[in-house]
């Protein structure tokens, strides 16, 4: 069986850094890198790139709104149009990093709050599946199984690939606690090894009421930004390998 690991990276800004790229590209097999709208800028989205190519990583292009003050974390109501145009500006802006680096932009994942607004709201998913669509339709989308972006995707003729949460709580419809709830984010690393394992191999994870859930994933992410992230993603990598999971990109 083969499962992709994923973290975000690039989330710096200027002089401020924020996780430890270097040493998650060392372990995960995609790197979603933050495009400059809710984190990141040109030097950074140059020098992951980089080193992603140097050590055979996949890059996707992570875009969300334009909110460097909130991270991307806070909803914004926009237009469909200026939506479709802030994702084509940030893939072609990710694109020119990662060919000048001898690379290219292999997927699209939303960040934060367009990510989760993008799972319910079908005309922001639609704006984000277009933008997608018309810079390189063979770019797969990752994000929520079972949301309104898988069906975008659809609609728009893209590859889809589902993507599953290890340190984050899930609702009984299959959606990501909200991080302003207690309990959003899981801290216990045996808990997050065990639920990326069980992603894999069962594809359910138990949501935050005891029911178990279905998560139709390729893609497990461990979040760049958690305090010992890299030593998480770790050890989420060899809990995979353990349970006799290649752990490897959907693409390339």
């Amino acid at each position: 069986m083969r499962f992709d690991l994923n973290a975000d990276l690039g989330e710096g800004f200027g002089v401020w850094r924020l996780g430890d790229d270097d040493g998650l590209l060392d372990v995960v097999t995609s790197a979603n890198v933050a495009c400059g709208f809710h984190a990141g800028d040109p030097s950074t989205m140059r020098r992951v790139c980089v080193r992603a190519v140097e050590r055979g990583v996949v890059i996707g292009a992570q875009v969300g709104y334009r909110d460097l003050a909130g991270f991307g974390r806070r909803r914004i109501d926009v237009s469909s149009e200026d939506l479709e145009a802030d994702v084509l500006y940030q893939l072609g802006a990710l694109q020119a990093c990662a060919r000048a680096a001898g690379g290219r932009v292999s997927y699209v994942k939303p960040h934060g709050a367009l990510y989760n607004t993008a799972a319910d709201d079908p005309l922001q998913a639609a704006a984000v599946a277009a933008a997608i669509a018309a810079f390189d339709p063979s770019l797969p989308l990752l994000a929520l199984a079972g949301s309104a972006m898988e069906t975008a995707a659809a609609a728009h003729g893209l590859p889809f690939v589902g993507e599953a949460f290890a340190d984050r709580a899930y609702t009984a419809d299959g959606r990501l606690v909200p991080r302003s709830e207690p309990g959003a984010v899981i801290h216990d690393e045996d808990e997050v090894v065990g639920r990326a394992v069980g992603f894999a191999l069962e594809h359910r994870v138990r949501a935050v009421d005891g029911t178990v859930i279905d998560v139709d994933a390729q893609s497990v992410c461990v979040h760049g930004d958690t305090p010992g992230a890299v030593e998480l993603a770790a050890r989420v990598r060899a809990g995979l390998a353990a349970g006799g999971v290649t752990v490897a990109a959907f693409v390339g």
